[in-house]
């Protein structure tokens, strides 16, 4: 069998993909790679279908070594160096890598998130449709530790070389986030929408994860007090906790929640530049409609 064991498992690594979309009314939440564009040049590259799944690092890469016969991998999003047998090679692009040999995938030098594909897919067994690890709810595979061996799937069409590689953009020195206002809107003052949420600057907290990216700045005031029941939460939903800083729920968020939604940051690449975001990075705010 063809795999990839785990060498060096990095600080939080862990099998994504699509995730589990229609389960929200099960309690299950979506799930699936955060920065959902890195996710899917990295399967491109390696002539992949779309919801292949892949290995997301966190900030200080992973080392693995192959097993069982040659594969082919590729690693993208977080720019860094990669190495094969001590070597570099291509970041962005496919690598060969024979039986024994192992890839080292450094550091992020910017951002916060590496993905790795594999020719063929990571071919553990899915649950509830995706091979996700779900932080939250605990669904899916383990988070990855030194010694797991993951097996690799039968390999698809011949990628094309270079056709997806584009430069890569380095994260943005300010996250810009379009922002749809509502349904919980009219739970704040006027004032402190317009005065604090969509002109103060805010910045990342060392606290975000996959859940929800948090921010450190001026506090939301209510326009009323009491509180909500619980109700359904999506991607990029604005819920703003007591203690009046935003926090954008992220792939793990939980699907329902009290607190109140003052907006909605639409999916896209907003939210993929919000998964590269380290702490201290500034946050803007802008509205949308």
């Amino acid at each position: 069998m063809r795999g990839l064991e785990v060498v060096r498992a990095g600080a939080l690594t862990t099998l994504q993909d699509l995730g589990r979309p229609g389960y929200a009314h099960f309690g299950v939440p979506r799930s699936g790679a955060l920065d959902a564009g890195a996710h899917a040049l990295a399967n491109r590259l390696l002539g992949n279908p779309p919801g292949a799944a892949v290995l997301e690092t966190t900030v200080d890469g992973v080392a693995l070594r192959a097993v069982g016969g040659p594969v082919t991998v590729a690693v993208t999003g977080a720019p860094c160096a990669v190495r094969a047998c001590g070597r570099p090679v291509a970041w962005g692009a496919p690598v060969w890598l024979r039986a024994g040999a192992e890839l080292e995938v450094g550091r992020a030098e910017s951002g916060v998130r590496g993905y790795v594909s594999v020719r063929g897919g990571f071919a553990v067994e899915p649950v509830l449709g995706s091979r996700s690890t779900d932080l939250l709810s605990g669904l899916g595979p383990p988070v990855l530790t030194a010694g797991a061996v993951l097996p690799v799937g039968a390999p698809g069409p011949d990628p094309v070389a270079g056709a997806d590689a584009p430069a890569a953009p380095g994260p943005p020195s300010e996250l810009v986030l379009p922002l749809r206002l509502g349904p919980r809107a009219d739970w704040f003052t006027a004032q402190s929408l317009t005065e604090r949420l969509l002109r103060g600057r805010y910045t990342v907290s060392a606290a975000s994860n996959r859940i929800g990216l948090r921010t450190e700045g001026p506090a939301l005031l209510r326009a009323r007090g009491g509180e909500l029941p619980s109700e359904g939460m999506v991607l990029g939903a604005v819920q703003v906790p007591p203690d009046g800083r935003p926090v954008v729920f992220l792939a793990d968020h939980p699907v329902t929640g009290g607190y109140p939604v003052v907006g909605v940051v639409p999916p896209g690449p907003a939210l993929d530049a919000a998964a590269q975001s380290p702490p201290g990075l500034p946050v803007r705010f802008v509205r949308s409609r």
